[in-house]
């Protein structure tokens, strides 16, 4: 007969040993993973998946050589279409640059294409100059960045003082300040 108890202790692991069999299969099939095995997971993935946003109350800054040239406000930009296109609404646009007079230009649409540096403004565009008190009315205007044209495929109406204009097109050269106007152009002076 046993005295102490305590050496009956080493007879758990070898109960738990001889017994394995009989509780092992239940219990492993109890702490399996749920769900199946997916290799396409496994692999990483070569494109980068198309990351959407929206964000309420946007600023982009336009550079040249390290000098900023164009702030752009908007109280919503999302993604666009393509890769590398934002669509804003709401948008206000001003010059901050030095080098030229002020101008700020409004609109209620506007798409921005990152990689081409080209800003498309839409609906009810208002480009002002208050220098010059200049105002250019147009329901379409696109910035090129790169070249520091600003085209209006469709009608514009500008007013300065002294001067009514209104034109089919518009191209406006930043770097020399040159307008040309085309299409039935009218001028009131």
């Amino acid at each position: 007969m046993i005295r102490n108890p305590r050496n009956l202790l080493w007879l758990l692991p070898l109960a738990l040993f001889v017994t394995s069999p009989l509780w092992k299969p239940p219990l492993t099939t109890f702490l399996a993973p749920r769900g199946g095995y997916y290799p396409k997971l496994e692999q990483i993935e070569q494109e980068s998946p198309v990351q959407n946003f929206i964000m309420d109350g946007v600023t982009i800054t336009l550079a040249n050589d390290g000098k900023q040239e164009w702030q752009i406000d908007a109280e919503k930009a999302f993604t666009g279409e393509r890769d590398h296109e934002i669509d804003m609404v709401a948008v206000n646009a001003r010059y901050i640059g030095k080098e030229k007079e002020p101008t700020h230009i409004s609109s209620k649409k506007g798409t921005y294409f990152i990689d081409k540096r080209h800003l498309i403004l839409a609906e009810n565009v208002v480009v002002s100059k208050p220098t010059l008190q200049q105002q250019l009315e147009s329901e379409l205007l696109h910035y090129y960045d790169a070249t520091k044209m600003v085209v209006s495929p469709g009608t514009v109406h500008m007013q300065a003082p002294n001067v009514r204009l209104t034109a089919g097109r518009m191209d406006y050269d930043l770097s020399s300040g040159a307008y040309d106007f085309s299409n039935r152009v009218k001028v009131n002076l």
